[in-house]
């Protein structure tokens, strides 16, 4: 694990911040990545020794290539950075450009960083990619027993749908390149992501479940969404 090197995205905070700090326990040398350097190296200097502050902004083409020529090789990208709106509304409620904001930074901002960041993954000998998703994305839960919420938080979970998409699509690209790639939902967590994180539960072990999935010597786990209970979820 020693030799292994991870980059997570919004690792400033919450589950992100607890993804970093709980690989670089395991040996690996992470890259906290955050929007800005000084909450980049706050937190990498409260993770320790094994933690690398690194200012990217999913957002950002600039910032995200600059980012990717600091990286020459890396085994594990963590595709964590997430926003959603404070309120939950439906999609006749929201306007446009609230969407656009949370597919910015959950979908946009994910092909951006992920391509940016693949000539050093093809360097690695166990590349993984795993995308922080959310079970509220999955279209067979939201048309059975999510669909009491009656469309709640759209432009969020229609984002993570978009995603789960993207983890297949880049799966099946690929797999001639060894890469794996795998969404999980960490279930709700408290963080700071919208009202209704305030009553989630420990980032911890959402975090945790993130690692295994990392960290899998399972060659054949790729294309899937798992729960952070390390069961499937379906699409």
């Amino acid at each position: 694990m020693t030799q292994l090197i991870a980059l997570v995205t919004g690792a400033s905070q919450g589950i992100g911040k607890e993804i970093a700090r709980q690989l670089a326990e395991a040996g690996l040398t992470v890259h906290v990545g955050s929007r800005t350097a000084d909450r980049a190296q706050e937190a990498a200097a409260d993770i320790g020794a094994n933690a690398r502050p690194l200012v990217v902004d999913v957002t950002d083409a600039a910032s995200v290539a600059a980012a990717a020529k600091q990286i020459e090789a890396l085994d594990i990208l963590v595709n964590n950075a997430g926003v959603s709106p404070a309120e939950g509304r439906p999609a006749q409620d929201e306007n446009a450009d609230t969407f656009r904001a949370v597919f910015d930074t959950n979908v946009f901002g994910v092909v951006t960083v992920t391509n940016a960041f693949l000539p050093a993954l093809r360097r690695s000998a166990r590349p993984r990619i795993v995308n922080i998703s959310s079970g509220t994305g999955s279209l067979a839960l939201a048309t059975g027993e999510m669909a009491k919420y009656q469309g709640a938080y759209a432009s969020y979970r229609a984002s993570k749908t978009a995603l789960n998409a993207l983890t297949v699509l880049y799966a099946q690209s690929l797999a001639s390149d060894g890469i794996k790639v795998n969404s999980l939902a960490p279930g709700l967590r408290r963080t700071g992501l919208n009202a209704a994180a305030a009553n989630g539960g420990d980032p911890s072990e959402a975090a945790a479940a993130a690692v295994r999935l990392a960290l899998s010597a399972d060659d054949t786990v790729t294309g899937t969404f798992i729960n952070w209970d390390d069961t499937a979820l379906p699409w």
